[in-house]
C-alpha cells in the first residue's frame, strides 16, 4: 500500500512539473510572441495608381484564395493563439498584437487594431508606457474640435510607433442616462457634439495611415446587461436621436472600418441586424468599409452575420468557422459569392493602408515625447468645468499658505476605466502630486489626508488656508463592467443583480459614495475657502451638499498631467474654459428611465436638455453650462438672411465680448428652435458652436452657420428626411439655459424633396 501511495505521489508530482513546465512556456510565448509586419512587401504586392484600383487588386487577390483562405480573412486568430491575450490583459495591464487577415501565400500582411480612446492599448515588448489622455468625455467638455483631432493623431502616431495600424475608436455611443458604466469613453448627449467630434477623431487617426473605427454600431448605452439587452424604440428616434452621430461621422470622416455594438437591437443582435450593417450603413449612408463584431460576446450567428454585412469577427473565430460557413453554402443559406464580397470589402479597404511605407517615420521615441505630455495638459486643462464659484477660486497662490487636500483619491493614479479603454503611464501625475508641485516653487506647506477618519479631515482643515477635497470615482465604480461571479442574463431577466458585481459596471446610484458625501458635510462649514473637485465620468447628484460648499470643479479623469492641469486651474494659472457635454438634473427622477439589469428597454425621443426642455423641467445645470474667472458678453445677433431657401445654409454672426480682467476662452453656442412644428419636436437643438479666445476687452465676431437640411426631421411613412416650411427660432449664447440665449428667427422656404 505504502508502494502504491509513493508511486501516486511521485506521479502527480511529475504531473505537477509537466504542468509547470507547460505554464511557463505558455507564459514565455504569450510575452513574447512574435511581431509581425504590418507593412506590405512590395516587390509581391504593387501600388495601385488610383484609389479605385484598390478594388481590383483585393478582387484579383480574392480569386486566388481557397474557400478556407478566404474565411480565414473573416476573424482574428483561432482560440489557441490566445492565451497571450489572458496573460497580457491580466498580468501584464496591456492588450497583446492580435493579427488579423493575413495571408502568406498571396504576401498579404494582417493587420491590428488597439483600443484607444485615451491611449494605445497595444504596446510592443519594450514598449512599458503610452501617453494617457483625458477620457472622452472630458474632451467632450473642452467644445475644441481641434484639439480632439490633435489628440487622436498623437495617440494614433504612438499606435504606428507600437507596430498597429487599426484603432478601436472614437466611441460615439450617446449619453442616454448619466448611470451608463462607459459614459467615459463617449463625448456627452447631444448627437451633434457627438458627431463633430466623432469626425474629429477620426481624421486624427486616419492622419497617421491608421484605420479608424467608431463603435458601437448602435444604441450601445447601457452596460450592465449589454450581451443580451434588446432595445426597442421608434423610426424616428433611431434616425434622428441615436444615428445621426453615425451618419456624420462615416461620411464626413470617412473611416475604414466601424464596430457592431454587443446588443439587440428590435429583437436582432448588432452583429447579425441587415437593416442596421446593410441597409442603412452602406446602401443609405454609402460606407464602403468594413464592419468589425464587437470582442469575444458580440457574434452569435455565423451564417446570420454573412446576411447582415459582418466582415470580421473578433478577436478570434467562434462563428465564423469553416463547418458553419461551408454548411450554409450547401445549404443555400449564403453563397461562396457573399464570402467573395466581404472578403473583397475588407482588403480593398486596408490594403490602402499596408501599401504606405511610413513605418520608419514612427519611431518608438515618438511615445510619450514631450510634445504628447504637454498635449495631455492641455486637453486636462481646457476639460474642466467650473460649476459653482462664490468667489473662492481662483485660490490664492501666495507664500505662507497652509494647504490641506483631502480624500481617498486624492493621491491616487485614477485615469479612469480599467478594461478596454485602459491607459497604462508610467508617471501620472496625481491631484495631490500636482498641487503639492504647484507649491513647492513657492516654499508652502501642503498637507495630504486620504484616510477615513472623518475626525481627523476636520481638525486638519481647521488650521489650514485651503481646502481641496478630492471626490468621485475608480474603475471599480463606474466603467466597461467586467464580471466573473454573475451570470448576466440571469441578472437581467431578474431586472436586478444576482451574483456579485464586478469590476466598473453601470453605477447604482447617482450620488457619490457615502464616505465622500460625509466627508464634504464634515468640512463644508469652513466654506471661505473650501473646493470639492469631482472626478469621474458623467452627471451626479449633489443635492446633498452642493448648497453648502463655495466652489465645486468638475476635473474627470485628467489623464497623466491630471494633477498638474487642476492645480493650474485652481491657482489661476490657467482660466478654466469647459462647458458641461450633458444636463444635470434636480432629481434622478426626471431622467430617462434605467435599469442596469434589463432584457429590454425602450429608448424613447427626448432624453436630456430636450427631455428637460420639453417637459419644462427646471435643471441644476444646463447643457453647454461652465463658469469662468472672466465674464462674457454677448451683443448684436443677426443673420446674413432671414429667409433661407431650401438647400440653403443659414449664417448667425453675434458679438462677444470679454468684459472681466483676465484672458479667457468661450464656447459659443447656436440652437434652433421648433416652436411652429405642426409635428412633435424638441424644444431647441444645437446645430453649431466655437470656442474662442478672448482678452480682457477684446470683442470678436463670431459667425455661426447651419445647413437647412440639418433642420430635418424623419417621415417614416415616406422614409424620407424633410425640412418644414414655417419659421424657426434662433438662439445664440454661452450655455443651453434659455434665459442667457440671444434670440432672433429665420424662416426656411420649400421642403427637400
Amino acid at each position: 500500500m505504502k508502494k502504491i501511495f509513493l508511486k501516486i505521489l511521485k506521479l502527480l508530482g511529475m504531473v505537477l512539473i509537466l504542468l509547470l513546465i507547460a505554464s511557463g512556456a505558455v507564459y514565455y510565448r504569450s510575452v513574447n510572441y512574435e511581431i509581425r509586419d504590418i507593412a506590405a512587401d512590395k516587390t509581391h504586392l504593387v501600388v495601385p495608381q488610383y484609389d479605385t484600383d484598390y478594388k481590383a487588386l483585393a478582387i484579383d487577390l480574392v480569386r486566388q484564395m481557397t474557400l478556407e483562405e478566404k474565411i480565414d480573412q473573416m476573424y482574428g486568430e483561432t482560440l489557441w493563439q490566445l492565451p497571450k491575450l489572458g496573460v497580457g490583459f491580466l498580468l501584464k495591464d496591456r492588450i497583446p498584437h492580435i493579427y488579423v487577415g493575413g495571408n502568406e501565400r498571396l504576401h498579404i500582411p494582417p493587420w491590428v487594431l488597439s483600443d484607444g480612446p485615451r491611449g494605445a492599448r497595444v504596446m510592443d515588448h519594450d514598449v512599458n508606457s503610452v501617453t494617457t489622455f483625458p477620457v472622452s468625455m472630458a474632451r467632450g467638455a473642452s467644445w475644441d474640435v481641434d484639439l480632439e483631432r490633435r489628440i487622436n493623431a498623437a495617440i494614433a502616431s504612438e499606435m504606428r510607433a507600437n507596430k498597429v495600424n487599426y484603432a478601436a475608436a472614437p466611441c460615439i455611443n450617446l449619453l442616454r442616462h448619466p448611470a451608463w458604466g462607459r459614459a467615459q469613453e463617449t463625448y456627452g448627449e447631444d448627437p451633434w457634439l457627438l458627431g463633430e467630434f466623432g469626425v474629429a477623431a477620426v481624421q486624427g487617426i486616419e492622419s497617421q495611415n491608421v484605420m479608424a473605427c467608431p463603435k458601437h454600431f448602435a444604441l450601445n448605452s447601457l452596460e450592465n446587461s449589454r450581451f443580451v439587452v434588446d432595445v426597442e424604440l421608434d423610426e424616428r428616434t433611431l434616425r434622428e436621436v441615436y444615428l445621426p452621430h453615425f451618419k456624420k461621422t462615416i461620411q464626413v470622416g470617412r473611416p475604414a472600418s466601424i464596430m457592431s455594438a454587443y446588443n439587440k437591437v428590435l429583437g436582432s443582435y448588432a452583429a447579425n441586424n441587415k437593416y442596421l450593417l446593410t441597409d442603412i450603413l452602406r446602401k443609405e449612408w454609402g460606407f464602403k468599409g468594413f464592419v468589425t463584431s464587437d470582442w469575444f460576446k458580440g457574434t452569435y450567428d455565423g451564417i446570420a452575420s454573412v446576411q447582415a454585412g459582418l466582415d470580421v469577427e473578433m478577436p478570434y473565430r467562434q462563428v465564423y468557422a469553416y463547418s458553419t460557413l461551408k454548411k450554409g453554402i450547401a445549404t443555400g443559406a449564403i453563397t461562396e459569392g457573399d464570402i467573395d464580397k466581404i472578403v473583397t470589402r475588407s482588403l480593398s479597404t486596408r490594403l490602402k493602408y499596408t501599401l504606405k511605407d511610413d513605418q520608419k517615420a514612427y519611431p518608438k521615441e515618438l511615445i510619450s515625447n514631450k510634445d504628447h505630455v504637454d498635449l495631455a495638459r492641455e486637453a486636462a486643462e481646457k476639460s474642466m468645468v467650473l460649476i459653482k464659484n462664490e468667489g473662492v477660486l481662483p485660490l490664492a497662490s501666495g507664500k505662507g499658505k497652509k494647504v490641506l487636500v483631502l480624500g481617498r483619491i486624492s493621491d491616487m493614479e485614477n485615469t479612469g476605466d480599467h478594461a478596454s479603454s485602459n491607459s497604462t503611464s508610467l508617471n501620472v501625475i496625481t491631484p495631490y502630486e500636482g498641487i503639492l508641485a504647484f507649491h513647492a516653487e513657492l516654499g508652502n506647506k501642503v498637507d495630504l489626508y486620504d484616510g477615513p477618519d472623518i475626525n481627523v479631515a476636520v481638525e486638519k482643515a481647521k488650521e489650514a488656508d485651503q481646502v481641496i477635497v478630492i471626490v468621485g470615482y475608480t474603475f471599480e465604480e463606474e466603467g466597461e463592467y467586467i464580471n466573473y461571479w454573475d451570470d448576466m442574463e440571469k441578472s437581467a431577466a431578474a431586472g436586478k443583480l444576482l451574483g456579485k458585481k464586478g469590476m466598473g459596471g453601470d453605477r447604482s446610484s447617482l450620488r457619490l459614495p457615502p464616505e465622500d458625501e460625509a466627508l464634504i458635510k464634515a468640512v463644508s462649514g469652513r466654506k471661505e475657502n473650501t473646493v470639492i473637485v469631482y472626478v469621474g465620468g458623467s452627471a451626479i447628484n449633489m443635492n446633498a451638499w452642493e448648497k453648502e460648499v463655495p466652489a465645486i470643479l468638475f476635473a474627470w479623469y485628467s489623464g497623466m498631467e491630471g494633477g498638474k492641469a487642476l492645480a493650474n486651474i485652481l491657482y489661476g494659472k490657467v482660466n478654466p474654459s469647459g462647458k458641461l457635454p450633458f444636463s444635470i438634473a434636480k432629481n434622478d427622477t426626471d431622467y430617462p428611465f434605467f435599469n442596469p439589469y434589463t432584457l429590454k428597454i425602450k429608448y424613447g425621443y427626448y432624453h436630456g436638455y430636450t427631455l428637460f426642455d420639453k417637459n419644462q423641467t427646471e435643471v441644476a445645470y444646463p447643457f453647454g453650462y461652465g463658469l469662468s474667472y472672466t465674464t462674457f458678453d454677448y451683443t448684436n445677433l443677426r443673420l446674413e438672411e432671414s429667409f433661407v431657401p431650401q438647400g440653403g445654409k443659414l449664417v448667425a454672426s453675434i458679438d462677444v465680448s470679454n468684459t472681466g480682467q483676465v484672458p479667457g476662452q468661450e464656447v459659443v453656442q447656436l440652437y434652433v428652435g421648433f416652436k411652429n412644428s405642426g409635428i412633435d419636436r424638441p424644444v431647441k437643438l444645437l446645430r453649431a458652436f466655437d470656442k474662442i479666445h478672448l482678452d480682457p476687452g477684446e470683442s470678436k465676431t463670431v459667425t455661426l452657420k447651419v445647413a437647412v437640411k440639418d433642420l430635418a426631421w424623419y417621415d417614416p411613412s415616406v422614409k424620407q428626411w424633410k425640412v418644414e416650411e414655417m419659421e424657426y427660432e434662433l438662439y445664440v449664447g454661452g450655455s443651453s439655459q434659455a434665459e442667457t440665449l440671444e434670440y432672433t428667427s429665420f424662416k426656411v422656404l420649400g421642403e427637400i424633396k
